[in-house]
């Protein structure tokens, strides 16, 4: 049903018993993570490695709590090379995309 996520994963992490709970941590995700992630394509002409060192390992645990696994091994490979890992990015970002589509739609079903 998901493309990029788990729902299995969601509910291990989050649990079935608390819907408001799960949409109030998916609407952070949504909101915080994935954004800061997007904004990683304004990081790269800037040469701002520091920066986005930082978000991409802040990004791992909200993967994992969704299950995104393609996303979290892209993140990991960014963060072992930051110099050479636009390409790589270039990937995190159809990935960041599909994840906020998949987390809207099951939000939506809820």
């Amino acid at each position: 049903m998901y493309q990029s996520i788990d729902e299995d994963t969601i509910y291990n992490y989050l649990g079935r018993d608390n819907p408001d709970l799960i949409r109030e941590l998916l609407g952070l995700i949504l909101s915080v993570n994935l954004r800061e992630l997007e904004e990683l394509q304004e990081l790269y002409p800037k040469e701002d490695y520091s920066t986005i060192k930082k978000r991409v390992h802040k990004s791992k645990p909200s993967l994992s709590y969704v299950g995104a696994s393609k996303a979290l091994e892209l993140v990991h490979q960014i963060e072992e090379d930051l110099e050479n890992s636009a390409p790589l990015n270039e990937e995190l970002q159809a990935q960041v995309k599909r994840i906020r589509v998949d987390i809207q739609l099951f939000l939506d079903n809820l």
